[in-house]
C-alpha cells in the first residue's frame, strides 16, 4: 500500500517541491491532475473500489459527491425528462454538414448543463442527469441489417470521423476552457457492427488492413485530432480477447500508439461476459473479470463486477498500483468537468433554452438537410392545387420519429400535422397499413400480435385508428395462419374508395425504432432481435402501395427508417421517393417544407441502399469485401452519396494547382440549391483495396444559372493507404486518380489522374 501510495502522489510532490507551498486537493487554484493526485493519496481500497464504478457512491468524509457516469444524448439530452430531438444520427449524417451538426451539440450540451445545474441544486444528481455522455457512436454501419446502424453517421470511414469530430466539439465545448462542459465518449472500440443477437459472445476476425482501413479512422480521428475524453469498450471479442480485455487495442493502440489519456469506459455489463456462461468465458470468476479489466486499463464499468476489485486486490489477482493509475484519471476529469466544486461557465444558461424556440427551429433546420429525396419523376415539388391523401402507419406517429435513445419531447409536429396545416381538404385515410406492433406500446419492443389482442384492445385500436372491429376480428379468424406480425391493409377497396378525386397519395411508410435498435426481443418477418434479416418495405405497405398505383394515384413515398430499405418495387410504383429516417420533433414540418418545395432537398446518402439482401454477405462476416461502396463491386439501388435536388448541378473540369483541385460547380436550373461536392480517391495499382473511398466533401450553396469553384486541399491525410510495410494507414507515394462529382456512382464522377 505504501509503495502505491508513494508512486501515485509523486505528481502531488512534485508540484510542492516546485510552489513551495502545501498541495491540497480542495485548492481550486491547483491543476486538476495535482488536486486528483492529493485526493487519491487519502482513499481506502474499498473507496478506490466504488469511485470506478459508473454508478458511484459518495465518500463524505472528504467531500466527494454521488456521481453516475452514465448519460446518453445520442441526438439530444435522453432519459432526462423533455428535451430537444434532433433528427438520428444516420439522419444528421445525411446532411454532410460538419458545421450544422457541431451546432446541433452546441445546443445539447447547453441543455444538458442546465439540466444537470437543476438536478444539482435539488440536492440529488441521479442516473442520465451527469456531464458524461457515451455518444458518439462511430461504428461503420457495415450492413443495412445491424439494427443500431441508425446511431452512427453511415457506412464511410472519412464521413464518420468528420461527423463525429463535429459532435465531440459541440459537446466538449472550447478546448481552452479551464471546466470541460462535458464529455463525449467514442464508442464502441472496436469492429462492432451486428448482430445484436451475438454480441455478447461473438469473436470479430478481420485483416489487420481492414481493422486499420475501416474500423479505426474514425475512433483515431476524435482521440487525436478531437480530444475525446471517453472511448467505451465493445460488448464483442476481437481475436479471442473481449474489448474491454483487448491489450493490443487498449494498451498498444489506443494509449500507446495514439497517445489517448482519456477514460476508457465499458459497454453495460460487458465485463460480466468475460465469465457467464453462453457468453465469452475466458476466465471462471467476476473476481478475476475484474481484475483483468483494471489490470488492462480500464477506468470506469458500467456493471457490478468491480465491486469485487478489493477481493482482487487482496488475493493478488490485481496489484492496487494499476487501480491507482485508472483512479487517477477518473478524479482528474471529475475535477475538469467542475463537477467536484460544483461551478462552470455555463451556470448562467437560462432554463428556457431546453426545447426553446431556438433550439427547435435548429432541429428543424437539421431536419431538413437530413432529407433525400430519391426519386422524382417531376411530381415534386406539389404546385399547391392538388388534391392530395395521406396514407400509411408512420403519418401521425410521435415516437416513431423520435428515433431510440431520444429525449421526450413537450411538442412533436408529424406528418399528419404538418400537412394538415397546408392543405385544409387533406384526406387522411389513418387505418391502412397499420403495422401492429404500433399498436401496443410496452418497454424493450415487447408487442403483442394483433392475434393475441383482448376484446378491449381491439376496441381500443379501432377507436384510435378508425377500423372496425369486425373487420379486425374477421381478419384474425380468417388469417390466423399468417401470424406474420403485422396488420394488412384491411380491405383495399374499400381504400381506394376512400380516395375517390385523390390526386396525389402521399404514402407515410417504412418502418419503426419499435422494430429496429438494440438488443429487441422482437421476432417478426423481416426482424429479429432488433436487426433485420430482410430490408424490404412490409409486405403489407408494399401491397397497397402497388394497389394505389394500379388504381391510377401518383403516389409519393416518404420512408421513414434508420437503415437502408429495399425498394426496388417502389421505384415502379411511386411517383417520388423521399428518404426521411428518424426524423425528430420537428419532422413533420420539414417534410412538408421539401414536399411543397419551400425547401429545395440537399440531404445525400450516408449508406449505400441495395437492391436486396442477395447483394450482401454474410452478416456475420466483418470482412469488408463486398461491403459499403468501397468494397461492394455490384449495381446498387441509389449509390452512397446519392440525393437529387430541385435544381441541376453540372460539374466541370477540375485543376490541380498546388497541393489542392478547383472543382467547378454549376447550377443549370432555375432555383438556387445546395450541393455537396464530394472527392473520392482510388489507387490503380492496389486491387486489393477499395474501389473508391471518400477523402473530402463540401457543402456548397449556388444561385441558379451560376458557378462557384470549390477548393480543396490536397494533403498527406488525401493520400492515407494501406502500407503492407508499415502494417497502417500512412502517406504513401504513387499514382492516384482523383474522383469528383455529386455521388460515389462511377457515372457521377470525373476522373483526374494525380501522383502523389
Amino acid at each position: 500500500m505504501k509503495k502505491t501510495v508513494l508512486l501515485l502522489c509523486t505528481l502531488a510532490a512534485a508540484w510542492a517541491c516546485t510552489s513551495k507551498k502545501p498541495v491540497s486537493y480542495e485548492d481550486k487554484t491547483l491543476p486538476p491532475e495535482v488536486r486528483a493526485a492529493d485526493l487519491l493519496s487519502k482513499l481506502t481500497l474499498e473507496e478506490k473500489a466504488a469511485l470506478v464504478q459508473y454508478n458511484s457512491q459518495p465518500v463524505e468524509r472528504l467531500g466527494i459527491k454521488r456521481y453516475n457516469w452514465w448519460s446518453e444524448a445520442l441526438h439530444g439530452v435522453a432519459r432526462n425528462g423533455s428535451a430537444t430531438v434532433f433528427p438520428q444520427p444516420i439522419g444528421m449524417a445525411s446532411s454532410f454538414d460538419t458545421e450544422k451538426i457541431e451546432e446541433v451539440f452546441t445546443a445539447v450540451s447547453d441543455e444538458a448543463r442546465v439540466k444537470n445545474r437543476l438536478a444539482a441544486e435539488s440536492g440529488d444528481v441521479k442516473q442520465y442527469q451527469g456531464l458524461t455522455f457515451w455518444t458518439p457512436n462511430v461504428n461503420i454501419f457495415r450492413d443495412p441489417r445491424w439494427g443500431r446502424g441508425m446511431e452512427t453517421y453511415g457506412e464511410d470511414p472519412y464521413l464518420m470521423g468528420q461527423l463525429g469530430m463535429a459532435v465531440v466539439r459541440g459537446l466538449q465545448g472550447p478546448v481552452d476552457s479551464p471546466v470541460r462542459k462535458a464529455h463525449a465518449c467514442a464508442k464502441h472500440y472496436a469492429v462492432h457492427s451486428g448482430l445484436e443477437s451475438n454480441r455478447h459472445r461473438f469473436d470479430a476476425q478481420v485483416s489487420e488492413r481492414d481493422l486499420r482501413e475501416t474500423y479505426l479512422p474514425a475512433f483515431k480521428d476524435l482521440v487525436t485530432k478531437a480530444d475525446v475524453q471517453e472511448v467505451m469498450t465493445a460488448y464483442n471479442r476481437f481475436r479471442g480477447d473481449p474489448c474491454a480485455a483487448s491489450k493490443y487495442l487498449v494498451q498498444d493502440i489506443l494509449r500507446g500508439e495514439w497517445g489517448y489519456r482519456g477514460l476508457v469506459v465499458s459497454d453495460c455489463w460487458a465485463i460480466p461476459d468475460f465469465f457467464e456462461k453462453g457468453h465469452h468465458e475466458i476466465v471462471d470468476t467476476d473476481v478475476q473479470a475484474a481484475a483483468l479489466a483494471v489490470a488492462n486499463g480500464l477506468d470506469v464499468e458500467c456493471g457490478s463486477t468491480f465491486v469485487k476489485i478489493p477481493e482482487a486486490v487482496e488475493s493478488g489477482l490485481l496489484d492496487e498500483a494499476d487501480l491507482d493509475r485508472n483512479l487517477l484519471r477518473v478524479l482528474t476529469e471529475r475535477f475538469r468537468l467542475g463537477e467536484m466544486d460544483g461551478e462552470s461557465p455555463w451556470d448562467g444558461l437560462d432554463a428556457s433554452i431546453v426545447e426553446g424556440a431556438e433550439h427547435r427551429a435548429l432541429s428543424l433546420d437539421m431536419a431538413r438537410e437530413s432529407m433525400v429525396l430519391l426519386r422524382n419523376n417531376g411530381i415534386l415539388p406539389f404546385m399547391g392545387d392538388e388534391k392530395i391523401a395521406l396514407v400509411g402507419p408512420n403519418a401521425d406517429d410521435a415516437k416513431m420519429q423520435w428515433g431510440n435513445y431520444n429525449p421526450v419531447p413537450k411538442t412533436t409536429v408529424t406528418l399528419l400535422q404538418a400537412l394538415q396545416e397546408r392543405v385544409p381538404d387533406l384526406v387522411s385515410v389513418r387505418g391502412c397499413g397499420i403495422m401492429d406492433a404500433q399498436f401496443m406500446p410496452a418497454p424493450r419492443g415487447r408487442f403483442a400480435s394483433v392475434m393475441d389482442m383482448t376484446d378491449e384492445q381491439l376496441e381500443a385500436v379501432a377507436k384510435q385508428y378508425a377500423i372496425g372491429v369486425e373487420d379486425i376480428k374477421n381478419y384474425v379468424r380468417d388469417e390466423q395462419e399468417r401470424r406474420n406480425g403485422f396488420l394488412p391493409a384491411l380491405d383495399e377497396a374499400a381504400v381506394l374508395k376512400e380516395l375517390e378525386g385523390v390526386d396525389v397519395v402521399v404514402f407515410a411508410g417504412g418502418i419503426s425504432p419499435r422494430f429496429e435498435g438494440e438488443e429487441m426481443p422482437v421476432q417478426l418477418p423481416g426482424f429479429s432481435g432488433g436487426d433485420r434479416t430482410d430490408i424490404e418495405l412490409p409486405d403489407v405497405q408494399r401491397r397497397l402501395i402497388k394497389a394505389l398505383h394500379e388504381a391510377g394515384k401518383k403516389v409519393v413515398l416518404v420512408n421513414f427508417s434508420g437503415c437502408a430499405i429495399g425498394l426496388v418495387p417502389e421505384t415502379e410504383t411511386c411517383d417520388a421517393i423521399l428518404q426521411a429516417w428518424y426524423p425528430g420533433q420537428e419532422g413533420g414540418t420539414a417534410i412538408a417544407d421539401i414536399l411543397f418545395g419551400d425547401v429545395v432537398p440537399s440531404g445525400k446518402l450516408p449508406v449505400t441502399f441495395y437492391k436486396n439482401v442477395d447483394q450482401l454477405p454474410d452478416v456475420e462476416d466483418y470482412n469488408m469485401e463486398g461491403h459499403t461502396y468501397r468494397y461492394f463491386r455490384g449495381e446498387p439501388l441509389y449509390p452512397f452519396g446519392f440525393g437529387l435536388s430541385y435544381t441541376s448541378f453540372a460539374y466541370g473540369e477540375a485543376k490541380v494547382k498546388g497541393k489542392k483541385v478547383v472543382i467547378p460547380v454549376t447550377n443549370t436550373g432555375d432555383r438556387e440549391g445546395t450541393e455537396i461536392v464530394q472527392l473520392y480517391v482510388r489507387k490503380p495499382d492496389d486491387a486489393a483495396g477499395p474501389v473508391k473511398t471518400l477523402r473530402a466533401f463540401r457543402r456548397v450553396t449556388v444561385p441558379a444559372g451560376q458557378t462557384v469553384s470549390v477548393t480543396i486541399p490536397l494533403d498527406k491525410e488525401t493520400f492515407l493507404w494501406w502500407d503492407e510495410k508499415a502494417q497502417d494507414m500512412v502517406p504513401v507515394r504513387g499514382k492516384y486518380e482523383l474522383l469528383y462529382g455529386g455521388s460515389s456512382a462511377d457515372a457521377a464522377l470525373q476522373t483526374i489522374s494525380y501522383k502523389f
